[in-house]
This record gives structure tokens, sequence and C-alpha cells, in this order.
């Protein structure tokens, strides 16, 4: 329990905007916990990615199984609609099979004109959902999982720079017109 709370006590609070700096980064992380967890853990904490798998197995954690199970089914949701969108058939399950707060935050993030607008809303919603799942024990694996997706989320969510977006958007959009492809 000592070494939990010596690693816990270590990890400054994350913020879920992208406006301020984070107070650490994912290599001071993983090397922080690398000196009080075991080697099995420290090595599931490098392999760690916001990307669920796209068939979902057990991966021995309650709080990554749960969120690739979320994120997974957000992914799925926020692909029919786009799909939708775009008048385009995929295979899928029915939005009726998905639990209805993850339908209603794929509508409302799909319903942003500004795509920055929509991964803000959806980073956000990682965040609350992330902080759903934090178990009662602060000091266990399931809590340093939970602090190293944060961690990630906001690593992601500070590369969005809307210049450089429509920057690469433009030059994308003018490669398509010159050839009619995105090479």
């Amino acid at each position: 329990m000592s070494s939990w709370y010596y690693l816990m006590a270590q990890l400054p609070a994350l913020p879920a905007d992208s406006s301020s700096a984070l107070p650490v980064t994912e290599e001071y992380f993983l090397e922080l916990c690398g000196r009080f967890l075991d080697k099995k853990t420290v090595g599931m904490l490098k392999k760690l990615s916001l990307e669920p798998p796209k068939k979902l197995e057990k991966t021995g954690y309650a709080v990554l199984d749960a969120w690739y199970d979320w994120e997974r089914k957000l992914r799925l949701v926020l692909a029919q609609i786009r799909a939708r969108k775009l008048k385009k058939d995929i295979p899928a399950e029915s939005e009726s099979d998905f639990p209805i707060e993850i339908v209603q935050t794929a509508r409302t993030a799909c319903g942003f004109t500004s795509p920055l607008e929509a991964e803000l809303y959806l980073n956000k919603a990682r965040f609350d959902v992330l902080n759903q799942l934090m178990p009662a024990d602060a000091f266990s694996t399931d809590a340093v999982i939970a602090y190293a997706i944060r961690l990630k989320l906001a690593d992601r969510i500070r590369l969005f720079d809307e210049e450089k977006g429509k920057a690469s958007y433009k030059k994308i959009y003018e490669k398509i017109l010159a050839n009619g492809e995105t090479k």
C-alpha cells in the first residue's frame, strides 16, 4: 500500500482542456511507475492505447476493460452517424444496441460544425467517463490506469492546432482538386 501511496501522491492533477501545459510527461509518468509497479503493469502501461482493440478481450484490469468497451461503442456510434451523413451503409449494430448516453454523446459531437469543437467535446466526455470509472481505492492499479488514459487524452488534445488543421485541410483539398487523389 505504501508504494501505491508514494506513486499516486507524486502525480499532479491533469487538466482536461487544451489551454494549459501538462504538469507531467508520459515519459516521466512511465519512469515513475517503473520505480513502484511490477514489470507486468508497467509493460501494460507502455502498450496502453486510446484506440480500443476491434475485438474486445479481457485485459485483466477492470478500468481498462470498461474504458475499452465504452470507447469502442462510442467509436462505432460515431462511425454510424458519419456514414449516414455520407449516405453510406456500414454493417454495424443498431444505435438502440448502445447505451443512450453514448448515442447522445456521439450525436452531439457530430452536430458541431467545427471538428476541433467536436474533438474538445469528446475529450471532455472521455474525461467524465474516466471519472465515473475511477475506483474508490485511489491507490490501486486501476487508479494508475485511469490516470494513464487521462494523461494520453490530455496529451493528444494538445496536438490539435486550428491553424495547422486548416492549412492541412487546404493542402489536401487542393491535391484532390488537382489530381483527384490524396497522395
